[in-house]
């Protein structure tokens, strides 16, 4: 009869342990999505910076942009929140960053912002290999093959041989790596804040390009002020949102949600670029949510099943 007590408090503290965990994916999930709206909000801006001036300049701005608001809002706590536990690692995670945004904007000169998206968007995929082979995370059937659905519906707006797989888009290619990189980065320097990790990103980034702006460096034109204001603020309110997302969830669980990129990429296309997205996207968009939602649907059920 002693045991009994023991076996409710063990159950009760298991459904506790559960419960936490199911909170802590939902919020990584509603943080991810949030990031990537402001993500595909600071490409489309980047996108009508690109035609004007250097893609290199446009990153600078967006660096230098995320360095003042960042000391804006810590002030005088800017010195303690530079400091990092694990300054190698945020050091080359700032790397990938500054990596993945330039060749993003690069390709945006040649290709259309939701194909640059779509090809970019193969990053859940290598993040969710890369989370098994190196953070140890648990790769189960049901996020392969949500994985899986969403990788063809990424092909069926790519449509190989259809027109996009011209040079630009080896860059958001190559840019889906470095990014891949930087997310399990991301997890692993968890320890430290936010903050810090916004900090160390714009400030590599921003001493970097600064090295090398002068000579690609244009003056700025008083009407595109406010799109250089609107890459800072949200290329900085979009890390600090990824950055938080990762620190709550694992990045299998987080993978497919970043293919809602996709959907905020076709919309902006056509608002601010008139580029419509044709059904061929549509559908790929449509399979690519319906997989992150299914995936989600599992986890949380499986969440329940084990409480």
């Amino acid at each position: 009869m002693r045991a009994l007590p023991r076996a409710f408090a063990l159950m009760k503290r298991r459904g506790s342990d559960a419960g936490r965990v199911r909170s802590e994916q939902t919020t990584g999930i509603l943080l991810l999505c949030a990031a990537v709206l402001c993500f595909t909000l600071m490409d489309a801006s980047a996108k009508q910076l690109t035609q004007t001036y250097s893609p290199l300049q446009v990153v600078w701005a967006r660096f230098i942009g995320n360095i003042a608001i960042v000391a804006l809002i810590l002030r005088g706590g800017l010195p303690r929140m530079a400091r990092s536990r694990q300054p190698r690692l945020q050091f080359f995670r700032a790397l990938t960053q500054l990596a993945s945004v330039l060749l993003f904007f690069t390709s945006l000169q040649f290709i259309g912002l939701a194909e640059a998206t779509a090809i970019m968007d193969l990053n859940p995929v290598l993040i969710t290999l890369g989370a098994a082979l190196f953070l140890g995370e648990r790769i189960g059937i049901r996020r392969i093959l949500g994985i899986l659905a969403a990788m063809i519906g990424a092909m069926i707006i790519i449509r190989p041989g259809a027109g996009v797989f011209e040079p630009g888009a080896l860059l958001p290619l190559v840019g889906a790596f470095t990014y891949a990189s930087g997310a399990l980065l991301t997890r692993m320097v968890r320890s430290d804040s936010a903050a810090t990790s916004v900090l160390w990103s714009a400030i590599i980034g921003g001493i970097l390009t600064s090295l090398v702006v002068p000579f690609v460096w244009q003056p700025i034109q008083a009407q595109h002020l406010w799109a250089f204001l609107s890459l800072a603020f949200f290329g900085t309110i979009s890390q600090w949102f990824l950055i938080r997302a990762f620190a709550c969830a694992e990045a299998g669980v987080l993978a497919p949600f970043g293919y809602s990129g996709l959907i905020w990429a076709g919309l902006w296309g056509w608002l601010f670029f008139g580029q419509l997205p044709d059904r061929w996207t549509i559908l790929g968009a449509a399979i690519i949510v319906g997989a992150g939602l299914y995936v989600w649907w599992r986890e949380t059920r499986t969440a329940q099943d084990t409480a």
